[in-house]
């Protein structure tokens, strides 16, 4: 198989995937290494590709025409996190990344693409079991979110429920 095929069978993979791949598992399927996979997720990118990187893998991104996108200034500590998310995702909401915006380093992000409790039980398991810092920890607890959901009303119903809980920035 050459790398024009592989990629599309990269495509194919992440397309029918109902979870995200980790680039060793795509590389076992595929009998590369998991490095030719980065390369080659990296080329798919460049030809205008949404494959997004999350902790648990890759994640071909797929954008529904009709939905809405926001993003939304928050200020909370790392207890809260669980309960912020789960705010978002209660709503329907889809919660896409972090975005934080760095005094020395500028705008930073991390994908997160978390939709269900489920999959914010998973990420503040994750975050709790590694000895690192959430991004929020690097500008005191303001960050960004990107959240999408199926209409303007939802993403309104969303920050309503965040400000009423506090977590909504407010600048003093």
């Amino acid at each position: 198989m050459d790398g024009d095929e592989r990629r599309e069978e990269i495509i194919k993979m992440l397309s029918s995937a109902s979870k995200p791949l980790s680039g060793g598992s795509l590389g076992k399927s595929l009998n590369v290494s998991r490095q030719v996979i980065v390369q080659d997720v990296a080329l798919l990118r460049a030809q205008g590709l949404d494959i997004i990187a999350t902790a648990r893998g890759y994640v071909l991104y797929k954008k529904i025409d009709n939905i809405k996108q926001r993003v939304i200034l928050v200020k909370h500590n790392f207890d809260q996190i669980s309960d912020e998310l789960n705010t978002i995702v209660d709503f329907g909401g889809l919660v896409r990344n972090v975005l934080i915006d760095h005094s020395v380093y500028g705008e930073m992000a991390g994908n997160m693409m978390l939709k269900t409790r489920h999959d914010v039980e998973r990420f503040v398991e994750d975050i709790s079991k590694v000895d690192i810092q959430p991004l929020m920890n690097l500008t005191h607890g303001i960050h960004m979110h990107t959240i999408e959901a199926s209409s303007e009303e939802i993403l309104d119903e969303i920050e309503r429920s965040l400000d009423e809980k506090g977590y909504l920035y407010k600048e003093e």
